[in-house]
């Protein structure tokens, strides 16, 4: 592993591969009142896995802010699995296509970096 970079496990139900987060991603995001700063765990073009240790109930809508080294990306996003002191796994339902663009050059760089490091 290299700058914390690692291909994550895949996983069949997902419609796009995930990747390990370099160590120290975090993110800010929102519920409807509460706003938290947490780390990424892994990440692809469908969602993220954010630890928290209260996460909202799946169905929850959240507002993300993630900033990257190609840019901000901001996304709307829904939980799909939330465990107590744990974390979240959210899919985006909602994001512009600067942003979505943003995030997807980034995707790429982790990537190739992790296919160098098999």
């Amino acid at each position: 592993m290299l700058s914390g970079v690692a291909m994550a496990t895949t996983n069949d139900l997902r419609r796009y591969p995930r990747l390990a987060s370099p160590k120290g991603t975090i993110l800010a995001w929102q519920s409807a009142s509460l706003r938290h700063v947490s780390h990424v765990i892994n990440l692809g073009l469908g969602g993220l896995y954010i630890r928290t240790t209260d996460p909202p109930p799946p169905g929850t809508f959240i507002q993300l802010l993630l900033d990257v080294p190609t840019g901000e990306v901001r996304a709307s996003a829904v939980v799909q699995r939330s465990k107590s002191k744990e974390g979240m796994g959210v899919k985006f339902v909602a994001m512009q296509q600067e942003d979505r663009a943003r995030f997807a050059r980034w995707l790429k760089r982790l990537s190739s970096l992790a296919c160098k490091l098999k």
